[in-house]
């Protein structure tokens, strides 16, 4: 029976290019909850070796949400690789092996101290680069739809959006029990050019989900991203924004759904380097039964990016007596002329609400259900109606399965 080191060890048995970032993940060593940016992290009931088989269990069939996806502009990626693409004028796609970042750092550098990222860099099948042609405005959104048919998926995506060009995704991660999903994406927006970007992750109950992304955003750009989770034993998503150019702006909104035992772990970092750059990072979710969730936040402004506007809110709704929310926003701010603000909530459902609603005729239940969806409206604003519909049907699963109180 093969360990998951034995596994990687066969897959980049001729490949040099990867090894490396192989060989600093064995130095480096996998993260425990002494580290501060892991101390919420479940890594007691983890062990690699879960995960061993990288080989295809099963031809899984599409979920009707992702099929759904496919019909339109789309990209089916399996296992980290691209199986098929439906992509417009305008719109290219190419993979490599060979990973690299997009602002041309060096690769092992820029993630030297992050596990997860290591692994990726060493054990994804390819890089898949989307480039958006300057002066291109797209007019129907593009899916990126991720399934896993084996014990693990490393899928690393790019996505370049040409100067003076308008695109949106959609990125759709489901199935994978008992997988281990460990995507890493990074995003160039060019002067003047905007994305629009939505994943939502509704991953088995099963299954491990450690996501990193970062936008880097050239001068006027704009990065408007929604991420929303939903399944996953642990769900875990770093989200970070590099403003790099004048009056570049980013637009954040992380929302999750957590019950059972689900831990939700949200990081995000709004990183300042430009004058007159824009943030806003909203997070908003809600756990019930004995499930947790955490959010940590940074906004970070570098000496000479004067009149930044920064903000981020973060709001955590207790759907159960035994649920749990933990909430850091942090600020490191080394410029004087800059505005900036953060703020946090934690409670349950609003009881004069329900009974107001109750008061006209809604069934207590019903009530509930009303009112987390509408809890979660604001983040959905954009959102394609396949997600849509996908938050709709857990939040009824959750009403279903755990017992919500007041």
């Amino acid at each position: 029976m093969n360990t998951f080191s034995t596994s990687a060890q066969l897959l980049l048995a001729n490949d040099e290019s990867r090894k490396g970032a192989w060989d600093l993940f064995v130095e480096v060593g996998l993260p425990t909850t002494s580290d501060e940016v892991w101390r919420y992290a479940p890594l007691r009931d983890f062990s690699l070796d879960r995960f061993a088989n990288f080989e295809p269990l099963t031809e899984r069939a599409i979920s009707t949400h992702g099929a759904e996806l496919l019909a339109g502009p789309s990209v089916l990626i399996v296992n980290g690789a691209v199986k098929s693409t439906n992509l417009p004028n305008g719109v290219s796609i190419e993979s490599s092996q060979a990973p690299a970042t997009l602002d041309r750092s060096p690769v092992l550098e820029r993630y030297a101290s992050d596990s997860f990222a290591l692994l990726n860099l060493a054990l994804a099948p390819q890089t898949i680069t989307i480039t958006v042609a300057p002066g291109t405005r797209v007019s129907e959104p593009i899916a990126l739809v991720h399934e896993t048919t084996a014990g693990v998926n490393f899928a690393r995506t790019h996505i370049v959006v040409g100067d003076n060009s308008y695109a949106s995704f959609v990125e759709y991660f489901d199935g994978a029990p008992d997988a281990l999903v460990v995507p890493l994406s990074e995003y160039q927006v060019g002067e003047q050019a905007t994305l629009e970007l939505f994943t939502c992750q509704r991953l088995a109950s099963t299954a491990w989900h450690i996501a990193r992304s970062t936008g880097y955003l050239e001068k006027s750009a704009k990065l408007q991203q929604s991420i929303i989770g939903l399944g996953a034993h642990y769900n875990r998503s770093r989200n970070d924004a590099h403003l790099l150019g004048t009056a570049a702006s980013n637009e954040l909104r992380t929302t999750f759904l957590g019950s059972g035992s689900q831990v939700q772990d949200f990081r995000t970092r709004q990183y300042h380097v430009a004058a007159r750059t824009e943030s806003r990072l909203l997070s908003k979710g809600a756990v019930a039964g004995d499930s947790r969730c955490v959010y940590t936040g940074l906004i970070e402004i570098e000496k000479g990016a004067k009149r930044t506007d920064a903000r981020q809110t973060n709001h955590n709704l207790l759907l159960s007596s035994t649920a749990h929310a933990d909430s850091v926003p942090n600020l490191d701010i080394r410029e004087n002329d800059v505005m900036c603000a953060h703020a946090s909530t934690v409670g349950p459902l609003d009881e004069l609400q329900r009974w107001y609603l109750e008061s006209r005729g809604v069934r207590p239940r019903d009530a509930q259900r009303l009112m987390i969806e509408g809890f979660f409206t604001e983040m959905l604003v954009g959102a394609p109606t396949e997600i849509i519909s996908g938050v709709r049907e857990d939040v009824t699963r959750v009403l279903t399965e755990e017992k919500v109180v007041l």
